[in-house]
């Protein structure tokens, strides 16, 4: 069976949404100066003739892009011209490693999500609707705004912000999680999460070359000087092995991976099913896609995966993990069609969230 060539590295576009006043723009200021050396490019969708969330964000206002001192992009922009700004921002002279779109709050996700998905541009690719509730005004905003619900329901992460504020804090958590459909929930203060749970955060110093498994495994430490605030909202589980693993029972892990387990990230080794190549793998919520990529020269071959989650079971995921482990010295003729179901194809249509 021929295999599918090796496919650029795509950068992630996130959705950052919620209702007005949810703290969408304090967790986007959030992320830009905790970004490590990540560069993000910042797409405000505002609406109406001053545009204050682009003030906000970029401290300059206008419609075309802004280059900011601390290495970070914004563009104030409708939404008809996505389009155009993504291929602006992806143009690989940038240097951009994940895009954050923040939504307006009277914005349809729903809207912004299928059309990134049904983007053709090769050098993006989904990286999850995150939803930001305000944990005081919650049940407020579902009644001005029963579609709410509906959002939660498609949302990869939901950050329920002002905890601090919230008199009745754990009810409103627990709601929130009865009405989303297998994204994570995590709790915040002032829009404080953890850029990991987005994306990769760059070393200050210079690399040169590929991730090493360390660099995505990496995640630790206090960011702020709030000791544990990051990081006590979620779990992560690092898998390496050094037998390939069967393409079949990994898809079955894959679409039973339980709620709360938001991102899956590193790189897989399926043996005789393909000895060419490796399969670097992202998922984040119900999205998933597979990237084949030849393999480093004179390295040893092994299976690398980070999951990282808000309530997840890491010990019963890693033993899940293990019993995908396979031995067997051929493979299985339509073993990989699950797999490939989910590497883009540019001819092809996008394939659907896992």
């Amino acid at each position: 069976m021929s295999q599918p060539s090796p496919k650029p590295q795509q950068i992630p576009v996130v959705v950052l949404a919620g209702f007005l006043g949810s703290g969408k723009t304090t967790l986007l200021n959030h992320l830009l100066h905790r970004s490590g050396g990540s560069r993000i490019g910042a797409v405000v969708n505002d609406f109406g003739a001053i545009e204050i969330d682009a003030m906000a964000v970029a401290g300059a206002l206008g419609d075309s892009t802004v280059s900011l001192g601390n290495g970070c992009l914004c563009c104030a922009v409708d939404a008809s011209e996505l389009d155009q700004y993504l291929e602006r921002l992806a143009e690989p002279s940038l240097g951009i490693d994940v895009i954050v779109i923040e939504a307006s709050g009277l914005a349809e996700p729903q809207e912004l999500v299928r059309m990134l998905l049904a983007s053709e541009h090769p050098g993006v690719v989904y990286g999850g609707l995150v939803e930001v509730v305000d944990a005081v005004e919650f049940d407020d905003t579902r009644a001005r705004h029963p579609e709410i619900d509906r959002h939660l329901a498609l949302a990869d992460l939901v950050v329920v912000n002002k905890l601090d504020r919230a008199a009745d804090g754990e009810r409103v958590l627990g709601l929130v999680r009865s009405l989303v459909d297998r994204a994570a929930v995590v709790p915040a203060t002032y829009g404080r999460i953890d850029p990991e749970f987005l994306f990769d955060c760059r070393p200050s110093e210079e690399r040169i070359g590929q991730l090493s498994f360390d660099d995505l495994h990496e995640h630790g430490g206090d960011h702020d000087g709030h000791a544990g605030h990051l990081h006590a909202a979620y779990d992560s589980l690092s898998f390496v092995s050094r037998e390939p693993l069967d393409p079949r029972r990994l898809m079955t892990f894959l679409d039973s991976r339980p709620e709360g387990l938001y991102r899956i990230k590193g790189y897989i080794d399926f043996g005789p099913h393909d000895v060419r190549n490796r399969y670097a793998v992202h998922a984040v919520g119900r999205f998933l896609r597979f990237y084949p990529e030849p393999w480093p020269g004179g390295g040893e071959r092994l299976t690398q995966l980070v999951l990282i989650g808000s309530g997840i079971d890491a010990p019963t995921l890693g033993k899940e993990l293990e019993a995908c482990r396979s031995e067997a010295p051929h493979a299985d003729e339509h073993g990989m069609w699950g797999v490939l179901r989910y590497v883009r194809d540019p001819a092809a249509d996008l394939a659907e969230p896992a």
